[in-house]
C-alpha cells in the first residue's frame, strides 16, 4: 500500500473572506454587478487632495465600500488602490496614515492571498517594519505614564498597531518570499510586548499579536526558535492558555486558543523553562477542544446569520458617500455587531480546528523549508547510493515516539463533535454564480468544514501508521463513523455533476483522503455497500491523470474488498483494479496510482483462506498479474529519482515490483 501522508502544515490560514470566485473574470463583470461603481472615481481623487480631511475621508470610504462586495473590490483593485494606499502609509497626516492602514488591513483580510501577494510585489513591507520601532516607542511611553504619552498615543496603539499586526499576519501566509522578509524584521519581542501587556491594551490589539505570532511560529524555525528559547514568553504564553475565562467570552478563548497554538507550534520546549513539564497536546490543547467545539450549532448559527441578515437587508441603506456623512471606519450598526460575533466565534472554533489536527499528526512536521528540498534529497540519494534504504515502517518507527502516537480512544469523545461540524448548511456552499447571502460567514463555514475533515485525515492516517490494535469498542465505532462521513457527502452535491461548486469540489475530495484513513483503521469491518463502491470507482475513473486522488480512491476500494464475507463487492473491485495494471505502453502520469493498484491487489489476496478469495481463482488475477510484471519493470526503470519526491516514488516501486514477483511465486507454490 502507498504511502499515506497527513495534512501538512500549510500558510492558508487567512482564506478569501469575501470570495469573488461566482463572478466571471474581468473587471467589466464587476462593473456589471457592482452599485458603488460610480462612487469609485471621486474616492480615488480625493486620495490625491491637497486637503487632509479629504485624504482620510477617502481611505475611510475604500474600507466601507469594500464591505461584503467583492465586486466594488474588484474594480477598486484594477484602479491601484492597494499602490495609491501603500503611498498613504508615508502621508505626512498622522490620521490619514492610521486610515490608510485599516483599509489595507481590510483589503488584506477580505482579498486572502491574490490581493496579500499584490500588496507584497508593491513592496508594502518597507513602510510596514517602519511602523514597528514607532508604535514600539509610543506603546512603552503609554504604558508607563499614560498621562505623558503623546496624545494620540491610543490611536496609534490601538489602531494603527492592530492594523500593522494584522498585515504581517497576513502577508506571512502568502509566501515564502513574505515569511523571509519579516523575519527579517525580528517581529518576536515587539509581538510578545503585547501579550506580556495585554492586561493594560485593548483585547483586539493582543488577539492581533497572538494570531501573528501563532502564523509566524508554524513551519518557521527562525521565530519559533526565537520564542521557545525565552523563558519569560513561553511563561506568559502558558499563564494565557491556563487561565479562566466568564462563560461566554469568545475573544478570550479566541486568545488562550492562540496561546495554546503558540506553545503547540514551538513544542518541545526547553529543559527547565516553567513549561516544559507541561504536556502541551494533552494538558492545554485537549482540553480547550470541548467546550470550544460544542459551544455552537453550525445548523442553529445558519439560521439565526440569516435571520439577523435578512433584517439587515431590509433597513434603509445609505445611498452614496458624501465628505460630512461618510461614517467612521469603527463606526458599526448592532446587527453588524451580532454578525461579527457569529463570524468570531466560527473563525476561532476554525483556528481550534487547525492545532487539533496537528495534534492528531503521527508524524512531526519537517523543519526543512521548501528551498532546501534539493539538498534534502540529496541527502536521501547519498543514503540510497550507501543501501541504507527504509521502509516506510521503518521511517514512521524511527521518527516517531511510541508515546506520542495517537490512540482512538484519547480522541474518541471528540470525533462525533468534529463529525458535526463537516455538516454543511444551507449557508455553506452557494449555488454556482450565486453571492453568498453573507460572504464572510459562509467562508467561515467552509473553513470549519475543511479544518474538520483535515483534523479527521491526520487522525485516523495516524492511527493507520501506528498499527495498533484496535478494540471491540473501538471497532464498534468504525461503521457509525464511516456512515456518517457518506451521509454529510450526500448533502455536500454530486462531485460528477458539472455545476458543482469549487469549494464543493474541494470539500469532496478532502474528505476522500479521511474515507481512505478511515477504511485503513477499519479494514475488514467496514461492510462495502453497492451504491459505494460504485461510487468510490466511478470517481476512480474520473480522475484519470491525477494521480493524487486516483490513489485514495484505490486504496479505499483497497480496504473495502477486504471484508470477508463481502464477496460480491470484492470481485466488483477486484475487476475494476485488474483494468488498471499496466499491459503494455506505460503511462507515466499514473506512475503512484500504478503502484498502489499493484500493491492492492497484493493485499486483498494475500490470505487464500479468506472467503473472498474465491474470486483470485476464478477470475485468473494470477494470470493477469503475470502479464503486469514486465510493464511494471519498465515503470519502475523510468521513475526518475532526481525529481522532487523521486527517491522515495523509486523506493517504493522497486518494493513493489519486488512484492509482485514474490507474490507470484507464493500463489503459484499453492498449486490452487
Amino acid at each position: 500500500m502507498g504511502k499515506a501522508q497527513k495534512k501538512k502544515a500549510m500558510r492558508r490560514h487567512n482564506p478569501m473572506r469575501v470570495p469573488d470566485n461566482h463572478l466571471p473574470p474581468g473587471l467589466s463583470a464587476a462593473a456589471e454587478t457592482s452599485q458603488k461603481k460610480d462612487q469609485i472615481p471621486p474616492i480615488l481623487q480625493k486620495m490625491e487632495s491637497a486637503d487632509p480631511a479629504e485624504r482620510k475621508w477617502a481611505c475611510v470610504a475604500v474600507s466601507n465600500i469594500i464591505q461584503n462586495d467583492p465586486s466594488t473590490r474588484r474594480l477598486l483593485q484594477g484602479k491601484d488602490v492597494v499602490g495609491i494606499l501603500i503611498t498613504r502609509l508615508s502621508d505626512s497626516e498622522e490620521e490619514v496614515v492610521v486610515e490608510a492602514a485599516g483599509a489595507l488591513r481590510n483589503l488584506c483580510i477580505d482579498g486572502g492571498h491574490e490581493l496579500c501577494g499584490e500588496m507584497y510585489n508593491k513592496n508594502v513591507l518597507a513602510p510596514l517594519k517602519a511602523f514597528i520601532p514607532k508604535i514600539a516607542q509610543t506603546l512603552s511611553q503609554y504604558l508607563e505614564n499614560p498621562k505623558s504619552a503623546p496624545e494620540n498615543a491610543q490611536k496609534v496603539v490601538y489602531e494603527l498597531a492592530d492594523s500593522v499586526i494584522t498585515m504581517f499576519w497576513c502577508l506571512s501566509e502568502t509566501s515564502s518570499k513574505a515569511l523571509n522578509t519579516i523575519n527579517q524584521a525580528s517581529l518576536v519581542p515587539f509581538l510578545m510586548s503585547f501579550l506580556v501587556q495585554r492586561k493594560k491594551l485593548p483585547l483586539s490589539a493582543v488577539a492581533s499579536a497572538a494570531q501573528c505570532l501563532y502564523v509566524l511560529t508554524e513551519d518557521n524555525p527562525p521565530a519559533a526558535e526565537e520564542l521557545r528559547t525565552n523563558g519569560s514568553y513561553t511563561s506568559a504564553l502558558l499563564s494565557i492558555a491556563q487561565g479562566q475565562l466568564a462563560s461566554d467570552d469568545i475573544r478570550g478563548m479566541a486568545l488562550k486558543v492562540l496561546s495554546a497554538g503558540i506553545l503547540w507550534n514551538i513544542s518541545p520546549l526547553p529543559p527547565l523553562t516553567a513549561a516544559s513539564a507541561v504536556d502541551i497536546g494533552g494538558e492545554i490543547v485537549l482540553p480547550l477542544m470541548p467546550p470550544l467545539l460544542t459551544s455552537i450549532s453550525l445548523p442553529e448559527t445558519s439560521q439565526q446569520i440569516q435571520t439577523l441578515v435578512e433584517k439587515q437587508a431590509s433597513l434603509p441603506q445609505m445611498e452614496s458617500l458624501s465628505l460630512n456623512h461618510t461614517p467612521k471606519s469603527e463606526d458599526k450598526t448592532p446587527l453588524e455587531l451580532d454578525l461579527e460575533r457569529f463570524e468570531n466565534r466560527l473563525r476561532t472554533i476554525q483556528l481550534g480546528l487547525e492545532i487539533l489536527t496537528s495534534v492528531c499528526a503521527t508524524l512531526p512536521d519537517s523543519e526543512i523549508s521548501p528551498e532546501n528540498d534539493v539538498a534534502d534529497e540529496a541527502e536521501e540519494a547519498e543514503e540510497d547510493a550507501d543501501g541504507e534504504e527504509d521502509t516506510d515502517d521503518q521511517m514512521a518507527t524511527d521518527e516517531t515516539p511510541a508515546a506520542s502516537q495517537p490512540n482512538l480512544s484519547r480522541f474518541a469523545f471528540l470525533i462525533p463533535t468534529i463529525l458535526s461540524l463537516i455538516e454543511p448548511t444551507h449557508l455553506s456552499f452557494p449555488p454556482p454564480g450565486s453571492p453568498s447571502i453573507h460572504p464572510p460567514i459562509t467562508s467561515a463555514l467552509g473553513s470549519i468544514h475543511l479544518c474538520a475533515l483535515e483534523c479527521l485525515n491526520n487522525l485516523f492516517l495516524s492511527l493507520a501508521t501506528s498499527h495498533r490494535y484496535i478494540t471491540d469498542a473501538e471497532r464498534a465505532q468504525g461503521m457509525t463513523i464511516w456512515n456518517s462521513l457518506w451521509t454529510v457527502l450526500q448533502k455536500a452535491g454530486d462531485l460528477r455533476s458539472a455545476a458543482i461548486t469549487k469549494e464543493q469540489r474541494l470539500f469532496w475530495e478532502t474528505a476522500i483522503g479521511v474515507l481512505w484513513g478511515v477504511s485503513i483503521v477499519f479494514k475488514g469491518i467496514i461492510l462495502p455497500e453497492e451504491d459505494q463502491v460504485r461510487l468510490l470507482v466511478s470517481l476512480s475513473e474520473a480522475y484519470t491523470g491525477i494521480d493524487q486522488m486516483k490513489v485514495k480512491l484505490v486504496g479505499t476500494l483497497e480496504c473495502l474488498a477486504q471484508h470477508p464475507l463481502s464477496i460480491d463487492a470484492n470481485r466488483v473491485i477486484a475487476s475494476y483494479l485488474v483494468s488498471l495494471l499496466p499491459t503494455g505502453t506505460v503511462d507515466r502520469t499514473s506512475v503512484e496510482s500504478t503502484l498502489q493498484v499493484t500493491s492492492a491487489l497484493i493485499d486483498i489476496y494475500s490470505d487464500e483462506t479468506v472467503p473472498y478469495d474465491i474470486n483470485f481463482r476464478e477470475n485468473d488475477i494470477l494470470g493477469k498479474l503475470i502479464d503486469a510484471v514486465e510493464p511494471i519493470r519498465k515503470l519502475v526503470r523510468g521513475i526518475n529519482k532526481k525529481k522532487p519526491g523521486g527517491i522515495e516514488l523509486k523506493r517504493r516501486g522497486e518494493e513493489t515490483r519486488d512484492n509482485l514477483v514474490d507474490f507470484i511465486k507464493y500463489r503459484r507454490g499453492l498449486r490452487l
